[in-house]
């Protein structure tokens, strides 16, 4: 099997937990996950079988958008409700208006440090193992990150719901603990449910006994969706079956062997099918108005 499978992650399961659970039921070695999500959260994890492992890269690099929860007045050294507390301070002086005006300014590129209890790796060693070991010491690089959008749900008390989207790498339990920085009170992560990654929804996911189900009724194969799915942002070029062989054994395409109906450009990376079967990722070259073709990851 070759595909994707949209899963809902529960809480208490590691990413690594449900793709071993996954390679259980379909039987296969070749899984992967696309993007870690902490164990304590749950929602979208796209899980990627066979072939479509070539391109769990593309769908980490997507943007991803959650339902997170902070609650004002407490940090912990985790930054969500699994860690041990280690600051309290009374919120009740914070009003709706302060919470706004705090919200407002982590729109956009900030810069983020990532939890010390995070998958992180320092020098070879992650950096919750380090943690753990006692080595909270450790100098965390700061990086830049984009919250593309952020709207507060609710306010009840000190406990905040919002909706956020951002880019790879953001850590929301990082957003929340520095929200509540920004407010002067703390705060950390109570809540976390992904809803979407990329363009995997979580109306669309599975749950792990749906997925079993499926695989004992010999119907796995109707919840997986093609490798081509998540690649909303690429363009398609097709290519003649006169040229199929040659294109499998990596050589160059040239215009002949191509069905073109639209512009492309240099370097312009395309979904490539053949006989409407999706079969590559290529990447276009533009030599003397000529359009050729050569493959970058290969699903044949």
């Amino acid at each position: 099997m070759n595909g994707i499978l949209n899963i809902l992650k529960p809480t208490g399961m590691t990413s690594h937990d449900v793709v071993s659970r996954v390679r259980r039921i379909a039987n296969m070695k070749k899984v992967g996950h696309t993007g870690t999500l902490d164990p304590n959260a749950a929602g979208v994890l796209p899980i990627c079988l066979g072939k479509a492992t070539k391109i769990a890269e593309l769908i980490l690099n997507k943007e991803k958008t959650y339902i997170a929860e902070l609650t004002l007045g407490i940090q912990t050294d985790t930054y969500d409700s699994f860690g041990e507390i280690i600051q309290k301070k009374d919120p009740s002086h914070i009003n709706e208006e302060d919470i706004y005006a705090a919200f407002k300014k982590f729109e956009g590129e900030i810069t983020q440090v990532p939890p010390i209890y995070s998958a992180i790796k320092v020098n070879g060693k992650r950096l919750y193992e380090l943690a753990r070991s006692g080595q909270t010491d450790v100098e965390i690089k700061s990086r830049k990150v984009i919250v593309k959008d952020i709207k507060i749900k609710n306010i009840d008390k000190e406990k905040v719901l919002f909706e956020v989207t951002v880019t790879k790498g953001t850590y929301i339990r990082s957003l929340c603990k520095d929200i509540g920085d920004e407010l002067g009170v703390g705060a950390y992560m109570s809540f976390l449910l992904r809803t979407k990654s990329g363009n995997f929804d979580i109306q669309d996911t599975y749950t792990l006994e749906e997925i079993e189900q499926a695989s004992e009724e010999s119907k796995l194969q109707d919840c997986i969706v093609g490798i081509d799915y998540p690649l909303t942002n690429y363009e398609r070029i097709d290519v003649k079956q006169s040229a199929y062989k040659a294109f499998s054994n990596g050589n160059t395409i040239y215009q002949k062997g191509l069905i073109i109906n639209r512009k492309y450009y240099d370097e312009q990376l395309v979904k490539v099918y053949i006989d409407d079967k999706f079969c590559a990722i290529g990447k276009i070259k533009i030599e003397d108005d000529n359009i050729l073709l050569k493959s970058h990851k290969l699903f044949i």
